[in-house]
């Protein structure tokens, strides 16, 4: 089929890269802008865009797909159907009705469950046992189009927002193959989607990771491993933002008051919550790179009684 591919993020890259290997003829890349990154504000090109250079495809980075200009540029290009993954600015209908075979969207989750901006991050935080990828049929509304096809993916009991992203990407791009395979042969039964039963998955912001010591351990740890590796969840000791990578969940409680240090080991300092304790197993400060307690420890002073945040 001829495809014009919409995304940006690394999420979206498998996918290009997996249709263009299954013989589709992607004939155009659509991305958002370069943007300047780092400390030095170079511009950078997004993944979809380095993937799709990398392949010889075209790479078009309108502003706003809105515009007439740019809906004119795609119907130029005559599409069989537009595959749409995590491409950041929301499609008019004149976009949508443009190809015959429609918008083909790729969303981590298994929807209707968290739909919005981050659904992967939100399934770890929410402590799911099971995620997965949905294609859909898109519509004008926020991922509330037909379900085409599914794929589970069970979470592991250590997994982070970034391990989850990885598999779901994975798992995603052999989907929208699949699905445009079943789309060219007439298989697919496309089923209406219901109420959502979870939130909206709203977009990350670093404000999010500062953990409120008065939250049980359980979801402490979730938040931890859900805002693994951005933006990250973090507390303050000794002035500094602390950064927490990795803990784990002790259910006792002490008579100390949430963010307390409660015990201090060889390789570990616990903090007392509003339910458990947390178990710090590896942290970072600022300057300093990710390291493990009992590193920070040799280096460090934590002393039992001290008030974290």
């Amino acid at each position: 089929m001829k495809v014009i591919f919409m995304g940006t993020p690394e999420f979206s890259v498998g996918t290009l890269e997996a249709l263009a290997d299954a013989g589709h003829e992607i004939v155009l890349a659509v991305t958002q802008p370069d943007k300047p990154r780092g400390r030095g504000k170079e511009m950078q090109y997004p993944p979809v865009k380095e993937a799709a250079l990398k392949r010889g495809i075209p790479v078009f980075q309108p502003m706003k797909v809105r515009e007439p200009e740019c809906m004119e540029e795609l119907a130029r290009y005559q599409a069989d159907v537009m595959v749409v993954v995590a491409f950041g600015q929301i499609l008019p209908a004149k976009i949508l009705q443009m190809a015959p075979y429609g918008c083909i969207n790729v969303h981590a989750s298994l929807l209707p469950k968290y739909r919005g901006a981050a659904p992967i991050q939100w399934a770890v935080i929410e402590g799911e046992k099971v995620s997965g990828v949905t294609t859909m049929q898109m519509d004008e509304g926020l991922d509330t189009g037909d379900m085409l096809l599914k794929k589970e993916i069970p979470l592991e009991a250590d997994e982070t927002g970034g391990s989850l992203h990885d598999k779901l990407a994975a798992a995603g791009a052999a989907l929208c193959v699949e699905t445009l395979q079943k789309l060219e042969e007439g298989t697919l039964k496309p089923e209406k989607q219901g109420e959502s039963p979870t939130a909206y998955a709203r977009m990350l912001n670093k404000e999010m990771g500062r953990i409120d010591w008065t939250c049980e351990a359980v979801q402490i740890e979730r938040l931890i491993r859900g805002l693994n590796p951005w933006p990250s969840a973090y507390t303050f000791w000794d002035e500094k933002t602390m950064k927490i990578w990795k803990a784990e969940v002790l259910p006792e409680n002490t008579d100390q008051a949430p963010g307390t240090v409660t015990e201090v080991g060889k390789d570990f300092f616990a903090v007392q919550t509003k339910e458990g304790q947390l178990k710090i197993k590896e942290l970072q400060i600022p300057g300093k790179k990710r390291m493990d307690a009992g590193a920070f420890l040799r280096g460090y002073k934590v002393e039992e009684g001290y008030r974290l945040g």
